[in-house]
């Protein structure tokens, strides 16, 4: 009986809870969106009245992102293409369609795999780094000196690190991408025994390129997500040490959701909208 009595209350926190978190994250995104338009409007300002985002801050940010990534990118994506390789030729096998697998491979290295392992590891390593960084310096009181000595902070702090992942990542995404079907052609000549002239001729019968597009029109997307979402949270931090550790963190979990639900959205859009 006095289970039933407080189920009510319980049914009610719950249901409050979930009104609570729904709550925070529309502001969330509320306030991301708010990040994006003060992003856009610096970059507007740099074309119009030639006030630029200082060239050795992105290129400091290119090298920091995009060289000493490149290493895990190629690792992870050449094991992906083998292990899509063996998994496809042991189902094609079974219709004597093993020489189709490195269009297979192509077409999904192509198409979703090489965005998203460049997207999912450059959240992971440059996303949470940037986070980091924006978060020490706010729990250090850095970034509401430069408000005070009347600098724009989302000039010389996002705007970089914003422009520097839209060019770093479609380059990474296109390493990925001949990285994954490299590995494929290893293992699909190597360990399958297909002959690397019909393997190669395959690949491309298979390949058009709206397959390669598709991928780079997705990574710019995702590199502007990973961009705005850390360094929200960077500059959303409140609580020292332990604040700084809560938004790394968010910024990696957040990131990966959006880019999957926005790579869900894309392919969609480039299946249905954009045919053949």
């Amino acid at each position: 009986m006095t289970e039933f009595n407080t189920s009510p209350g319980k049914i009610r926190g719950f249901f409050g809870k979930i009104g609570q978190n729904t709550g925070l994250f529309f502001a969330g995104e509320g306030r991301l969106f708010d990040l994006f338009k003060s992003v856009v409007k610096v970059f507007g300002m740099a074309l119009i009245r030639k006030k630029t985002v200082k060239s050795e801050h992105v290129f400091q940010q290119i090298v920091l992102m995009g060289v000493e990534s490149l290493g895990i990118i190629c690792l992870v994506a050449v094991a992906v293409g083998m292990i899509l390789a063996l998994q496809a030729a042991y189902q094609l096998k079974q219709f004597g369609a093993v020489l189709y697998t490195g269009g297979l491979v192509s077409v999904s290295m192509a198409r979703e795999l090489g965005p998203l392992i460049a997207a999912i590891l450059i959240s992971g390593r440059v996303g949470a780094r940037m986070a980091a960084e924006l978060g020490t310096m706010k729990t250090q009181e850095e970034v509401d000196a430069l408000t005070t000595m009347g600098l724009n902070s989302v000039r010389y702090l996002v705007a970089p690190r914003c422009l520097s992942l839209i060019i770093v990542l479609p380059c990474l995404t296109v390493i990925s991408q001949v990285m994954g079907m490299v590995g494929g052609f290893l293992v699909g000549t190597l360990g399958i025994g297909i002959d690397p002239y019909m393997y190669v001729e395959k690949n491309f019968d298979a390949l058009v390129i709206k397959d390669v597009y598709t991928g780079i029109i997705k990574s710019v997307v995702f590199a502007i997500l990973i961009a705005l979402v850390s360094c929200h949270e960077g500059l959303s931090v409140d609580g020292g040490a332990e604040g700084v550790g809560k938004a790394t963190t968010q910024a990696v979990v957040t990131s990966i959701i959006l880019i999957i639900i926005c790579d869900c959205i894309a392919t969609a859009i480039f299946y249905y909208a954009l045919p053949g």
